[in-house]
């Protein structure tokens, strides 16, 4: 069968939030089949558990934000993508402070973490949701249209196109596809990086937002050009980094998806009202496992290879 995965062992990590500022220990533990995807606030008095669900996202402004009772974690998105992206199905996360660290603005580093930590197969089916009915949400018209779509497919692919009129966005790639069967999620989609303007940086900072931010974890851009050094690591990075964000949104359905997903000037909120929209339709989706892992859509299989 197609096995759920966790890790092999623990793993830590030390950052700073994007937004907060705040120095923050994060550590990764291996978790029990079916646990699904659990972030822990171990600083608080009595610790909170916080399981990865689309009903669980209480804020999306900047960064996707989810809540239980007294706890919460923002900007959960690039760690949730690294699990999405290299199959991970069960996790503690243990954190110290409410905003899982920014790292280098990308998922490299948790892609890292993961794999340091050792990749274990469990004795359990691996369990997905497969989107058999179109759904969609949209937002505004005209110039502010914006939308997100889910529909049946025998795999994962995500299609996104953004529309920034900017000299520095315009002059790569505004639209990316990306498919887990021939894809490569590490090589492909991890290295992509969060991207802020100048402009907007003051507004932010008034609001105690990207007090954490800088040029060695995020792309900078002025009113003409990427001020970062060593410029992009993809030719698309933009757009690619949204693909990033989207897959850690789409895995706050707590299992894998079965499903082509396309948007146009989504962000973190459209995505969830997406999630919110396809669960409140029990007849636009199934969970189904696979007995016999080659019956598997390519990519998956593969992830199940432990190394």
């Amino acid at each position: 069968m197609l096995q759920q995965r966790t890790l092999k062992t623990l793993t830590s990590a030390v950052g700073v939030g994007v937004h907060s500022g705040q120095r923050v220990e994060l550590t990764l533990r291996p978790a029990q089949p079916d646990t699904g995807i659990v972030f822990r606030r171990v600083d608080l008095p009595v610790p909170v558990d916080i399981p990865m669900l689309a009903t669980a996202v209480t804020d999306t402004r900047m960064a996707t934000t989810v809540s239980h009772g007294a706890g919460k974690v923002a900007t959960v998105e690039h760690l949730m993508s690294a699990c999405a992206g290299l199959g991970i199905d069960n996790l503690y996360v243990d954190i110290t402070a409410e905003e899982v660290p920014i790292m280098d603005g990308s998922a490299a580093s948790f892609v890292f973490l993961l794999q340091s930590a050792g990749i274990a197969l469990q004795n359990a089916p691996k369990r997905f949701i497969r989107v058999t009915q179109p759904v969609e949400v949209r937002e505004g018209e005209g110039a502010t249209l914006k939308w997100a779509r889910l529909e049946p497919f025998n795999g994962y692919k995500l299609s996104f196109e953004i529309d920034f009129n900017h000299p520095a966005v315009d002059s790569s790639g505004q639209r990316v596809v990306f498919d887990l069967s021939t894809g490569s999620y590490s090589r492909d989609i991890a290295r992509a990086r969060t991207f802020g303007f100048t402009k907007d940086v003051e507004m932010l900072r008034t609001h105690g937002l990207a007090l954490g931010g800088g040029l060695d974890n995020a792309i900078v851009i002025d009113d003409y050009k990427v001020l970062n050094a060593d410029g992009l690591r993809y030719d698309d990075e933009f757009v690619k980094h949204k693909i990033l964000d989207a897959m850690g949104d789409m895995y706050m359905l707590g299992k894998p998806l079965l499903a082509s997903y396309s948007a146009f000037k989504s962000g973190h909120a459209l995505n969830n009202k997406l999630l919110r929209e396809l669960l409140s339709r029990p007849d636009a989706y199934e969970v189904v496992t696979f007995d016999d892992e080659k019956l598997a859509p390519s990519g998956f299989s593969q992830l199940a290879r432990a190394w």
